[in-house]
């Protein structure tokens, strides 16, 4: 039954890849779990646990509305917000919003005996919070993961908000997939701006962007760029120090001093914090005026140069002239530009002044 159980959420992954890529991403990097220890389904804001017997008991487009189900609260950050509310009233509530996007959205087919109702959900605005507020205290309640399936994030304050964050560039990274495919309704793009701008905590965003683009080991996932042109295939290193990163400033004129202050603040922190091999910070506008280069011990001060316009496909080749195995990049610049240039093969996080989203890499929006 195991086996079998394997099989069918397998291509329940697959069939939301194809057909909803914006969840299908998501469920792709949380891990699932086959166990007997949860009735029917549950997640922890990690990991999503399926109970076999009572799955055995689904349709296949029934187990691709659960997994949708379980995935989507985290992404709602469901495991983390709950607070002093009782937990199977929170539940309820939240199972009432997560299946009146999915009906909506036409994703896999609703549980009979499942929490939905449009009133209710109309009623309470969408909002997990609201609808708690407007419905009875439950107890013991529903089936399938449609129930008490929410289970409170683990771990110190400190590894709370490491999870919430990389949830966060993940539901990035899931939109952006989405959009490029086309895939994401107008009302899955709100409810990704509300998860990833509204409530984002941008320096732990950053912080964790940062720290994941670490890896101990040799990887051909990508090439050392700079020999790629001489036919040489080598891979890239890394070791057990954090690698080389880089930081470019739009200095186009439309970034605020306080942004500045802010992004440099927090960048000094990571320096300090992460002491990574090499900090490249590049200046740029329409070209790039000016590239500095800073060791761990090395005191980073991120400065403000004048410009013009704003062009972002000059950043690679000046990062390709100063390093040969750049692990990732942080661009401040409010988007307002549309020459992005070629993905530069490394992981890109834009973080934005401004609302809008870049063809690739993640995209945050920094705010306070």
């Amino acid at each position: 039954m195991t086996n079998d159980l394997q099989h069918r959420l397998s291509k329940a992954k697959t069939r939301l890849i194809l057909r909803h890529p914006f969840i299908g991403t998501m469920a792709l990097k949380m891990p699932f779990e086959i166990t007997d220890a949860v009735p029917t389904a549950a997640v922890d804001g990690f990991k999503v646990y399926f109970n076999p017997d009572f799955c055995a008991t689904l349709t296949d487009d029934q187990l691709e509305f659960l997994v949708a189900h379980e995935c989507l609260h985290p992404m709602l950050e469901h495991n983390f917000r709950r607070k002093d509310r009782h937990a199977d009233t929170w539940n309820v509530a939240a199972d009432y919003v997560i299946n009146q996007l999915l009906h909506d959205e036409g994703i896999g087919r609703f549980i009979d005996g499942g929490c939905l109702d449009r009133d209710i959900y109309d009623a309470g605005n969408g909002m997990t919070e609201k609808i708690y507020d407007n419905i009875p205290q439950q107890q013991g309640v529903g089936r399938g993961g449609i129930g008490q399936d929410v289970m409170d994030a683990q771990g110190s304050p400190a590894e709370i908000a490491e999870q919430q964050a990389a949830i966060k560039v993940a539901v990035s990274q899931a939109a952006q997939a989405a959009r490029m495919a086309g895939k994401l309704s107008g009302n899955l793009n709100k409810l990704v701006n509300e998860i990833v701008n509204s409530r984002i905590d941008w320096r732990s965003v950053l912080r964790n962007f940062v720290v994941k683009t670490k890896d101990d080991q040799r990887s051909w996932a990508r090439f050392n760029r700079r020999l790629l042109p001489q036919g040489v295939y080598y891979p890239a290193r890394s070791g057990e120090m954090m690698g080389e990163i880089a930081l470019a400033c739009d200095c186009s004129g439309s970034i605020s001093d306080q942004d500045y202050v802010k992004i440099a603040s927090e960048m000094r922190a990571l320096h300090a914090d992460l002491r990574p091999s090499k900090l490249h910070v590049v200046y740029f506008d329409h070209k790039v005026l000016k590239v500095e280069t800073f060791e761990p011990d090395d005191y980073v001060e991120v400065r403000r140069l004048g410009g013009g316009g704003t062009a972002f496909a000059p950043i690679w080749s000046a990062i390709d002239e100063v390093s040969e195995n750049l692990q990732c990049c942080a661009v401040l610049t409010d988007l307002y530009c549309s020459e992005f240039g070629d993905d530069p093969g490394y992981p890109v996080l834009w973080m934005t002044t401004g609302a809008d989203y870049a063809p690739f890499g993640e995209t945050i929006e920094v705010k306070d």
